[in-house]
Protein backbone atom coordinates (compact mmCIF):
# COMPACT_ATOMS: atom_id res chain seq x y z
CA UNK A 1 0.00 0.00 0.00
CA UNK A 2 2.76 2.33 1.30
CA UNK A 3 4.56 1.50 -2.45
CA UNK A 4 1.31 2.14 -4.29
CA UNK A 5 0.74 5.90 -2.55
CA UNK A 6 4.44 6.92 -3.23
CA UNK A 7 3.81 6.13 -7.04
CA UNK A 8 0.55 8.18 -6.92
CA UNK A 9 2.49 10.94 -5.53
CA UNK A 10 5.03 10.58 -8.05
CA UNK A 11 2.39 10.39 -10.91
CA UNK A 12 0.53 13.22 -9.09
CA UNK A 13 3.37 15.80 -8.81
CA UNK A 14 4.46 14.92 -12.81
CA UNK A 15 1.23 16.43 -13.44
CA UNK A 16 1.96 19.72 -11.95
CA UNK A 17 3.31 22.12 -14.26
CA UNK A 18 7.23 22.32 -14.56
CA UNK A 19 7.62 25.58 -12.95
CA UNK A 20 5.24 24.84 -9.88
CA UNK A 21 7.60 22.21 -9.29
CA UNK A 22 10.23 23.93 -9.10
CA UNK A 23 8.90 26.24 -7.10
CA UNK A 24 7.55 23.68 -4.69
CA UNK A 25 11.16 22.22 -4.06
CA UNK A 26 12.59 25.82 -3.14
CA UNK A 27 10.06 25.95 -0.94
CA UNK A 28 11.28 22.86 0.64
CA UNK A 29 14.67 24.80 1.02
CA UNK A 30 12.94 27.72 2.54
CA UNK A 31 13.50 29.65 -0.73
CA UNK A 32 10.08 31.73 -1.16
CA UNK A 33 9.13 31.36 -4.23
CA UNK A 34 7.03 32.99 -6.75
CA UNK A 35 6.14 32.88 -10.55
CA UNK A 36 7.54 35.34 -13.43
CA UNK A 37 5.72 35.40 -16.53
CA UNK A 38 7.75 36.63 -19.57
CA UNK A 39 10.61 38.93 -19.59
CA UNK A 40 11.27 38.02 -15.97
CA UNK A 41 8.33 40.43 -14.81
CA UNK A 42 6.21 39.53 -11.72
CA UNK A 43 2.56 38.78 -12.36
CA UNK A 44 -0.09 42.13 -12.26
CA UNK A 45 -2.55 42.03 -9.22
CA UNK A 46 -6.07 41.09 -9.07
CA UNK A 47 -9.08 42.89 -9.50
CA UNK A 48 -8.61 43.59 -5.98
CA UNK A 49 -5.12 44.73 -5.54
CA UNK A 50 -5.23 46.86 -8.53
CA UNK A 51 -3.67 50.32 -8.92
CA UNK A 52 -2.97 49.33 -4.36
CA UNK A 53 -6.56 49.63 -3.82
CA UNK A 54 -6.18 46.98 -0.80
CA UNK A 55 -3.42 49.23 0.37
CA UNK A 56 -0.68 47.55 -1.50
CA UNK A 57 0.77 45.51 1.30
CA UNK A 58 3.92 45.46 -1.00
CA UNK A 59 4.78 49.36 -0.04
CA UNK A 60 8.13 49.46 1.04
CA UNK A 61 7.31 50.18 4.62
CA UNK A 62 4.92 47.00 4.53
CA UNK A 63 5.95 44.12 6.23
CA UNK A 64 5.49 39.93 5.47
CA UNK A 65 4.08 37.55 2.44
CA UNK A 66 1.07 39.19 0.44
CA UNK A 67 -1.43 38.38 2.45
CA UNK A 68 -4.04 38.42 -1.23
CA UNK A 69 -4.83 35.04 -2.28
CA UNK A 70 -3.25 35.52 -5.64
CA UNK A 71 0.32 36.20 -6.69
CA UNK A 72 -0.24 39.53 -6.18
CA UNK A 73 2.35 42.15 -5.25
CA UNK A 74 5.80 41.19 -6.92
CA UNK A 75 7.91 39.85 -3.88
CA UNK A 76 5.81 39.98 -1.56
CA UNK A 77 3.80 37.40 -2.89
CA UNK A 78 6.33 34.89 -2.48
CA UNK A 79 6.41 32.01 -0.39
CA UNK A 80 7.21 28.25 0.96
CA UNK A 81 3.58 27.39 2.10
CA UNK A 82 2.83 24.63 -0.41
CA UNK A 83 -0.80 25.05 0.35
CA UNK A 84 -0.44 28.48 -1.14
CA UNK A 85 1.94 27.84 -4.13
CA UNK A 86 -0.38 24.93 -5.39
CA UNK A 87 -3.85 26.60 -4.91
CA UNK A 88 -6.67 27.35 -7.70
CA UNK A 89 -5.75 31.44 -7.33
CA UNK A 90 -2.13 30.64 -8.45
CA UNK A 91 -2.75 27.79 -10.88
CA UNK A 92 -3.26 30.15 -13.94
CA UNK A 93 -0.54 32.28 -13.15
CA UNK A 94 1.80 28.90 -12.79
CA UNK A 95 0.60 27.50 -16.58
CA UNK A 96 1.62 30.55 -17.97
CA UNK A 97 4.65 31.34 -15.62
CA UNK A 98 8.23 31.83 -17.91
CA UNK A 99 10.47 30.88 -14.73
CA UNK A 100 10.54 31.28 -11.20
CA UNK A 101 11.81 33.79 -8.74
CA UNK A 102 12.51 33.75 -4.90
CA UNK A 103 12.61 36.27 -2.47
CA UNK A 104 16.40 36.61 -1.42
CA UNK A 105 15.75 38.36 1.69
CA UNK A 106 13.05 36.28 3.05
CA UNK A 107 15.49 33.64 3.15
CA UNK A 108 17.97 35.59 4.76
CA UNK A 109 20.02 36.02 1.60
CA UNK A 110 21.61 38.74 -0.42
CA UNK A 111 22.20 37.99 -4.28
CA UNK A 112 24.71 40.51 -5.48
CA UNK A 113 23.93 40.59 -9.72
CA UNK A 114 26.62 41.11 -12.00
CA UNK A 115 25.31 41.71 -15.16
CA UNK A 116 28.09 41.57 -17.49
CA UNK A 117 31.83 40.37 -17.39
CA UNK A 118 32.94 43.99 -15.97
CA UNK A 119 31.08 43.56 -13.31
CA UNK A 120 32.16 40.33 -12.18
CA UNK A 121 36.31 40.97 -12.92
CA UNK A 122 34.96 43.85 -10.41
CA UNK A 123 33.72 41.25 -7.81
CA UNK A 124 36.70 38.90 -8.03
CA UNK A 125 39.02 41.80 -7.04
CA UNK A 126 36.58 43.23 -4.33
CA UNK A 127 34.39 40.40 -2.81
CA UNK A 128 34.93 37.80 -0.91
CA UNK A 129 34.51 34.26 -2.77
CA UNK A 130 30.91 32.83 -2.52
CA UNK A 131 28.36 30.72 -3.62
CA UNK A 132 28.20 31.02 -7.80
CA UNK A 133 25.00 30.97 -10.58
CA UNK A 134 25.46 31.77 -13.76
CA UNK A 135 23.17 33.92 -15.85
CA UNK A 136 22.63 34.75 -18.97
CA UNK A 137 24.58 37.95 -18.94
CA UNK A 138 26.76 37.49 -15.97
CA UNK A 139 26.52 35.89 -12.40
CA UNK A 140 25.12 36.03 -9.03
CA UNK A 141 27.05 36.05 -5.86
CA UNK A 142 24.85 34.51 -2.83
CA UNK A 143 26.07 35.53 0.50
CA UNK A 144 24.49 34.89 3.40
CA UNK A 145 22.40 37.71 5.04
CA UNK A 146 20.15 40.41 5.07
CA UNK A 147 20.09 43.86 3.72
CA UNK A 148 18.22 46.60 1.74
CA UNK A 149 17.81 46.29 -2.07
CA UNK A 150 19.31 48.80 -4.28
CA UNK A 151 19.64 48.96 -8.11
CA UNK A 152 23.02 50.38 -9.94
CA UNK A 153 25.27 50.63 -7.03
CA UNK A 154 28.15 50.05 -9.83
CA UNK A 155 27.64 49.82 -13.20
CA UNK A 156 26.76 46.28 -13.77
CA UNK A 157 25.86 46.09 -10.43
CA UNK A 158 22.67 45.82 -8.48
CA UNK A 159 21.69 43.74 -4.72
CA UNK A 160 18.26 41.96 -4.97
CA UNK A 161 17.93 40.79 -1.04
CA UNK A 162 15.12 42.34 1.23
CA UNK A 163 11.65 43.99 -1.04
CA UNK A 164 13.13 42.28 -4.10
CA UNK A 165 13.62 38.95 -6.17
CA UNK A 166 15.72 36.69 -8.47
CA UNK A 167 15.74 34.63 -10.88
CA UNK A 168 16.10 31.05 -9.57
CA UNK A 169 18.99 29.59 -12.16
CA UNK A 170 20.29 26.66 -10.04
CA UNK A 171 21.44 26.14 -6.78
CA UNK A 172 24.96 27.18 -8.16
CA UNK A 173 28.35 26.10 -6.92
CA UNK A 174 30.86 27.17 -4.07
CA UNK A 175 30.41 27.71 -0.24
CA UNK A 176 27.71 30.64 0.70
CA UNK A 177 30.09 33.11 2.40
CA UNK A 178 28.81 35.43 5.09
CA UNK A 179 27.41 39.21 3.38
CA UNK A 180 30.73 41.49 3.55
CA UNK A 181 30.87 44.81 4.58
CA UNK A 182 32.09 45.93 1.19
CA UNK A 183 28.41 44.95 -0.48
CA UNK A 184 26.57 46.55 3.10
CA UNK A 185 28.44 49.47 2.47
CA UNK A 186 26.03 50.11 -0.80
CA UNK A 187 23.53 50.50 1.11
CA UNK A 188 24.56 52.75 3.06
CA UNK A 189 26.10 55.55 0.26
CA UNK A 190 23.19 55.08 -1.88
CA UNK A 191 19.89 54.59 0.02
CA UNK A 192 19.01 54.94 3.42
CA UNK A 193 16.03 52.42 3.85
CA UNK A 194 16.55 49.55 6.72
CA UNK A 195 16.03 45.75 6.94
CA UNK A 196 12.76 44.68 6.65
CA UNK A 197 12.06 42.82 9.76
CA UNK A 198 13.55 44.77 12.70
CA UNK A 199 12.87 42.84 16.23
CA UNK A 200 12.32 45.37 18.79
CA UNK A 201 11.77 49.38 18.68
CA UNK A 202 15.37 51.51 19.65
CA UNK A 203 15.36 54.55 21.66
CA UNK A 204 18.58 56.47 20.09
CA UNK A 205 21.02 55.96 23.21
CA UNK A 206 22.31 59.38 23.10
CA UNK A 207 26.10 60.44 22.06
CA UNK A 208 28.62 60.80 24.92
CA UNK A 209 29.12 64.60 23.93
CA UNK A 210 25.23 65.37 22.87
CA UNK A 211 23.92 68.65 24.42
CA UNK A 212 20.54 68.50 24.83
CA UNK A 213 18.80 71.51 23.06
CA UNK A 214 15.52 71.24 24.73
CA UNK A 215 16.12 73.67 27.42
CA UNK A 216 12.04 72.83 28.67
CA UNK A 217 9.82 69.76 28.76
CA UNK A 218 7.30 71.91 26.45
CA UNK A 219 9.66 71.79 23.00
CA UNK A 220 9.60 67.88 22.46
CA UNK A 221 6.08 68.06 24.29
CA UNK A 222 4.76 70.27 21.18
CA UNK A 223 6.56 68.10 18.72
CA UNK A 224 5.52 64.74 19.77
CA UNK A 225 1.96 66.63 19.52
CA UNK A 226 2.51 67.61 16.21
CA UNK A 227 3.86 64.78 14.89
CA UNK A 228 0.64 63.12 16.31
CA UNK A 229 -1.54 65.77 14.68
CA UNK A 230 0.05 65.03 11.19
CA UNK A 231 -0.53 61.43 11.56
CA UNK A 232 -4.02 62.18 12.25
CA UNK A 233 -5.05 64.16 10.02
CA UNK A 234 -3.39 62.10 6.78
CA UNK A 235 -6.34 61.17 4.10
CA UNK A 236 -3.89 59.48 2.07
CA UNK A 237 -0.31 57.74 1.56
CA UNK A 238 -0.48 56.65 5.31
CA UNK A 239 2.37 54.62 4.71
CA UNK A 240 4.48 57.32 3.54
CA UNK A 241 3.58 60.12 6.02
CA UNK A 242 4.41 57.84 9.04
CA UNK A 243 7.60 57.27 7.89
CA UNK A 244 8.48 60.96 7.51
CA UNK A 245 6.84 62.23 10.06
CA UNK A 246 8.82 59.50 12.49
CA UNK A 247 11.91 60.75 10.58
CA UNK A 248 10.82 64.54 11.66
CA UNK A 249 10.95 63.61 15.02
CA UNK A 250 14.09 61.59 14.98
CA UNK A 251 16.11 65.00 13.27
CA UNK A 252 14.83 66.86 15.79
CA UNK A 253 14.56 65.12 19.33
CA UNK A 254 16.45 61.55 18.28
CA UNK A 255 20.41 62.53 18.65
CA UNK A 256 20.08 64.10 22.66
CA UNK A 257 17.97 60.79 24.48
CA UNK A 258 15.42 62.84 25.15
CA UNK A 259 13.14 60.82 22.99
CA UNK A 260 11.64 58.13 25.80
CA UNK A 261 9.17 54.58 24.75
CA UNK A 262 6.48 56.78 26.00
CA UNK A 263 6.76 59.33 23.21
CA UNK A 264 7.45 55.99 20.96
CA UNK A 265 4.27 54.38 21.93
CA UNK A 266 2.16 57.73 21.53
CA UNK A 267 3.13 57.67 17.75
CA UNK A 268 2.64 54.47 16.93
CA UNK A 269 -0.51 54.85 18.45
CA UNK A 270 -1.45 57.20 16.41
CA UNK A 271 -0.49 55.50 13.15
CA UNK A 272 -2.25 52.33 14.06
CA UNK A 273 -5.26 54.34 15.12
CA UNK A 274 -4.73 55.00 11.07
CA UNK A 275 -4.52 51.31 10.18
CA UNK A 276 -0.83 50.84 10.54
CA UNK A 277 0.44 47.80 11.76
CA UNK A 278 2.50 47.34 14.55
CA UNK A 279 4.74 45.85 12.45
CA UNK A 280 5.02 48.65 9.55
CA UNK A 281 5.21 50.83 12.72
CA UNK A 282 8.66 49.26 13.32
CA UNK A 283 10.09 49.35 10.10
CA UNK A 284 9.52 52.68 9.60
CA UNK A 285 11.22 53.65 12.85
CA UNK A 286 13.87 51.43 12.04
CA UNK A 287 14.06 53.08 8.51
CA UNK A 288 14.20 56.24 9.99
CA UNK A 289 16.69 55.91 12.49
CA UNK A 290 19.08 54.27 9.69
CA UNK A 291 18.35 57.04 7.00
CA UNK A 292 19.74 59.61 9.87
CA UNK A 293 22.52 57.06 10.86
CA UNK A 294 21.31 56.85 14.37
Amino acid sequence: MTQTNDIARDHEALALPAQLRTALQLAELGLPAMPLRAGKKPFGNCRTCKDSACGDRAHMLAAGPCECPAPCHGWAAATTDPHILTSPAWAAAWRQAAAVAYHPGGAALTVVDLDNPDAVLWARQNLPATKTVTTTRGEHWIYLGTMTSHNGVRPGVDIKSAWSYARWLGPGTGRMALLPDAVRAFAVREAPAAAPSPSTVVVPAPPGDAVCRHRTPAYLERGIAMAEQRIKEASEAIHRTVYRTFLVVLSAHGWCGCLTENHIGRLFTAAQAKGESLRHCEIAWTNARTKLGM
